[in-house]
């Protein structure tokens, strides 16, 4: 498939998945599906619905924000509770919803959501921990430190913070971040281990240390999205701690690049045992890798040169798994459905244990990321889209209305402008866009300046005149279109 039909049909994928779904029953949540038993509150759904939002955020599509909402509310009470949440299990993965309450409560201004994120709040200020202050993993397994919840938790823990407790516990989840380089980082690879034992007491932890003994892809994933979601919602004037972290993500991105797989842009299920008997190129991790870089990138973390690696994954996935079944249903393949550590079925950490959990389509472990990964591919789509040099319309400003990145419509709009000879040059305004459904394009482009979240723009002159241009349906047309213009 070419780029753009990769685009495309993952746009038509996200549409049958939600069309197929609701919160008592989500196709995307093949654990449920395979137990049988009622949907509960839990870190699957929230990472599809996170997904969701996302998608939101970039086209302005109400019907991804009206899902979303339908399927949260569908558990957040009036008083708060959540329906089958139970802050005193003390398990990190469900956290992770949390983080979808801030944005519903910033769109709807309901306070069930505010309510709702002081419920999961309340986990965390009584959450066990080691003796150097990280969280447990799950109060069933205790003195135990798993790179998933540093996603499940962190992100939700710095917005709290930043937002609603004057930055108090900013710091602590910091440390939390450094107590994991300390201890699960491997010094020859860059790579972390995917748990840890403080008390050195289970069977799969080194005697020394306290660490398992390999490094599994998605927890590498989740550890790399949960950095950049921290910065995301991390206040600047924690100069040091916000620099910290940047350091660590860059660094981490450097490590684990090393060992993306060279034909297919992938990475192994085990990471660094590439064509071993057993292993694969795995879907879910993989695209947490795309989604962290191609994030990190735009939002200034990391190095412009890195996204050409989350591209190379990102497409690699879509090459390798993504498919359209006889019937005409959409599938995504090669996703790991679960990998522990303890336990009840013994999940020791060793290479024949992560080869042998199953592999399934259509889990949100592997959706969800992918999904977000492809939203940063749409905002990064629009930031490559800038015609360059002559200011051809005089301040003309093009509005470009997508769907799945095929262009629909177009309209040139003519704002006020009397004379359409060449505007005055602005050199502090380059791109401006209301990171909805619109792009708009100002054709002038003399520097490599960025300028993100401007929601308004009005031109002011005399006159107004608007050519609608419909059925332009390439991109490539349309500027090859106007660079041609007199």
């Amino acid at each position: 498939m070419t780029h753009e039909e990769i685009l495309a049909m993952l746009g038509d994928y996200v549409d049958y998945l939600i069309a197929n779904s609701s919160a008592e029953a989500p196709m995307w949540n093949i654990e449920k599906v395979r137990s049988g038993k009622p949907n509960k509150w839990n870190y699957i759904d929230g990472c599809m619905i996170t997904a969701c939002l996302s998608l939101y955020k970039t086209t302005g599509d109400e019907k991804y924000l009206n899902f979303s909402k339908s399927f949260i509310d569908s558990f957040v009470q009036e008083d708060g509770s959540i329906k089958t949440y139970d802050p005193k299990e003390y398990n990190l993965d469900n956290v992770n919803q949390g983080k979808n309450l801030f944005t519903l409560y910033d769109i709807f201004g309901d306070e069930k959501y505010r309510k709702a994120i002081e419920t999961i709040r309340s986990q965390l200020a009584t959450q066990p921990r080691t003796k150097e202050g990280n969280f447990w993993h799950k109060d069933i397994y205790p003195w135990q430190v798993w790179l998933d919840g540093t996603y499940m938790a962190q992100p939700f823990y710095m917005e709290y913070e930043t937002r609603f407790n004057k930055m108090q516990g900013c710091i602590d989840s910091y440390k939390q971040f450094m107590n994991i380089k300390k201890h699960m980082r491997d010094e020859k690879t860059g790579l972390y281990y995917h748990g840890y034992d403080e008390s050195r007491q289970m069977y799969w932890a080194d005697p020394v240390t306290g660490c398992s003994p390999n490094f599994w892809l998605r927890a590498m994933g989740w550890f790399m999205v949960a950095m950049v979601d921290v910065l995301e919602r991390m206040d600047e004037q924690l100069y040091n701690e916000y620099r910290g972290i940047m350091a660590m993500l860059k660094q981490t991105i450097e490590d684990v690049h090393k060992f993306q797989d060279e034909e297919t842009g992938m990475f192994w299920q085990v990471m660094d045992h590439p064509g071993v008997e057993g292993n694969y190129l795995e879907t879910s991790g993989t695209a947490l890798f795309a989604y962290a870089v191609l994030k990190g990138v735009r939002l200034g973390y990391l190095p412009k040169r890195m996204a050409a690696w989350a591209e190379k994954a990102f497409y690699g996935t879509c090459d390798k798994y993504l498919s359209k079944n006889p019937d005409g249903s959409l599938q995504l393949d090669g996703i790991c459905l679960v990998a522990g550590l303890g336990g009840k079925d013994h999940r020791d950490g060793s290479l024949a244990y992560y080869f042998s959990e199953p592999v399934v389509c259509n889990d949100a472990k592997g959706v969800g990321p992918l999904v977000l990964a492809y939203t940063e591919m749409i905002a990064r789509m629009g930031d490559h889209r800038i015609g360059c040099g002559k200011d051809v319309f005089g301040g003309a400003v093009i509005f470009l209305q997508l769907d799945h990145l095929c262009i629909l419509k177009f309209l040139l709009e003519f704002q006020d402008i009397a004379d359409i000879s060449s505007a005055e040059t602005v050199n502090a305004l380059v791109i401006v866009s209301d990171y909805t459904e619109v792009l708009v394009f100002i054709r002038q482009h003399t520097d490599d300046l960025e300028l993100y979240k401007v929601c308004i723009l009005i031109l002011i002159d005399h006159d107004v005149l608007e050519l609608l241009l419909v059925g332009m349906k390439d991109m490539r047309v349309i500027l090859k279109q106007l660079d041609g213009l007199p």
